[in-house]
C-alpha cells in the first residue's frame, strides 16, 4: 500500500467512525421520542436496527486491525487507530443502551406513563450534545474540548438522581405504579450510562492527541 493509499484508508476510517456515531445518536434520539410518544412500532424498529450498529462496529474494528498489521503505523497514526478501536466499542454500547430504552418502551406497552417525561428527555438531549461535540473534538484533534466534555457528565448524573428520587417517592405514594416507575428508572440509567460512554470517548481523544493515557472523568458530583 502506498502512503497515499494508506492515508486515504485512515480518512475513510474516520468517515466510517462518524457514520457509526450518527447511527448511535440517532438510535438514542429515536428511542426517546418513541418512549415519549408511546410509539411501539418505532421502538421495535430501533431494537431491530441495533444489529446494524453492531455490524458497523466490527467492520471498523477489523479494518483498524488490518491496517495495524499490514502498515505498522507509529506515533500519532498508531494512537489514532488504537483510539478508534476503543471508540467504536463505546459507540456500539451507546447503541445497546438506546436499544434498552426502546425495549423498556415495549415493556410498558400500551400503558400510560406514570408521569410526564421531563428530566429523561433533558438527560438524553445533554448526552446527545456531549456525543456530537465529542466526535467533533475527534475530527478537530482538540484535546481541550474533549476534556471539557468530561466535566459535563456530572450534569447528567445530577439529573439521574433527580429522576430516581422523584420516582421512588411516587412509588411510595402509590405502590400500584412500582413496575412502570421502575421501567423509567431503568431508562434513566441507560441514559446515564451513555454519558459515561461519551466521557470514555473523550478520554480516547485526549490520548490520541497528547499520547497520555489518563482518566479525565474524575467526578466532582
Amino acid at each position: 500500500m502506498t502512503r497515499e493509499a494508506y492515508h486515504k484508508s485512515l480518512n475513510e476510517l474516520q468517515d466510517e467512525l462518524m457514520r457509526l456515531a450518527s447511527m448511535a445518536s440517532g438510535a438514542l434520539s429515536g428511542a426517546m421520542t418513541a418512549l415519549k410518544d408511546r410509539d411501539l412500532a418505532a421502538s421495535k424498529k430501533i431494537v431491530m436496527a441495533d444489529a446494524e450498529v453492531n455490524r458497523k462496529r466490527f467492520e471498523i474494528e477489523e479494518k483498524c486491525i488490518r491496517l495495524i498489521a499490514t502498515q505498522q503505523p507509529m506515533a500519532v497514526d498508531l494512537r489514532t487507530l488504537a483510539a478508534i478501536i476503543n471508540i467504536v466499542t463505546d459507540l456500539e454500547r451507546i447503541g445497546d443502551h438506546a436499544e434498552g430504552i426502546a425495549k423498556i418502551s415495549l415493556s410498558i406497552g400500551e400503558e400510560q406513563l406514570v408521569k410526564p417525561l421531563i428530566d429523561l428527555p433533558r438527560m438524553a438531549d445533554k448526552a446527545l450534545s456531549m456525543l456530537q461535540r465529542c466526535m467533533e473534538s475527534f475530527v478537530a484533534r482538540d484535546a481541550v474540548a474533549a476534556r471539557k466534555i468530561c466535566d459535563e457528565d456530572d450534569e447528567v448524573d445530577a439529573l439521574y438522581d433527580a429522576v430516581y428520587n422523584e420516582l421512588i417517592l411516587l412509588m411510595i405514594e402509590n405502590p400500584a405504579i412500582i413496575k412502570d416507575a421502575t421501567y423509567l428508572i431503568w431508562g434513566a440509567h441507560n441514559i446515564e450510562r451513555i454519558a459515561d460512554r461519551v466521557t470514555n470517548i473523550a478520554e480516547r481523544v485526549v490520548y490520541m492527541v497528547t499520547g497520555k493515557m489518563e482518566e479525565v472523568n474524575v467526578s466532582k458530583y
